[in-house]
């Protein structure tokens, strides 16, 4: 068959075909953000007026003990956690939590990254363990993931690289302190003047 006689036929094949009367893609309906979103962005608490009572010990998403975890604030640039991801930041402080119970647990993140805070140690290590033999699996890994997307003062965090812990782990980015802020602003304004 010759090229000739394939057009003929796929002409032939093709006359009562109507064109589409359109031919582009309506566009998709923004996002709406739910009012339970901005109520939880509203009480996502900072460090510095922190209650431990406000990160729920009956409540967490539930993750697997191999499971990756990864969070990032809105703002933070991609490039930051990346670097967070490859662990290209020094570990400046690390907690373990293996041995404690939630509410231990709970107290001893919010003290651990509030006293960080305070001493401006701005990358951490939080070891949580996966909780392969807990009932039920990776209740602490699942429970310290909910709290610190909870805390406005986290700006993301990235399951560690294995000689770090690996996936029983998390290094966390912490905000500058608003004294650290402050005292930069201060600094900035008198090379200015």
């Amino acid at each position: 068959m010759s090229d000739k006689d394939e057009l003929d036929l796929f002409r032939e094949m093709m006359a009562d075909v109507a064109p589409l009367e359109q031919d582009k893609v309506t566009p998709e309906k923004k996002h709406q953000i739910t009012d339970a979103q901005l109520a939880r962005q509203a009480a996502a608490q900072s460090l510095a007026g922190s209650d431990p009572e406000y990160l729920s010990l009956d409540y967490a998403t539930m993750v697997k003990p191999d499971d990756m975890l990864d969070y990032k604030r809105d703002g933070v640039q991609d490039g930051v956690i990346r670097k967070l991801r490859l662990g290209k930041y020094d570990i400046q402080a690390r907690l373990d939590l293996h041995r404690k119970t939630l509410k231990e647990a709970r107290d001893e993140v919010l003290g651990f990254l509030k006293q960080c805070q305070r001493m401006d140690i701005r990358t951490v290590l939080i070891v949580h363990g996966k909780g392969e033999r807990s009932t039920p699996p990776a209740l602490m890994k699942s429970y310290v993931a909910t709290w610190l997307t909870q805390i406005s003062d986290v700006m993301g965090y990235h399951s560690a690289l294995r000689q770090h812990g690996g996936n029983g782990a998390l290094y966390v980015m912490l905000k500058k302190s608003p004294e650290r802020k402050l005292e930069n602003r201060e600094r900035h304004q008198k090379r200015q003047s």
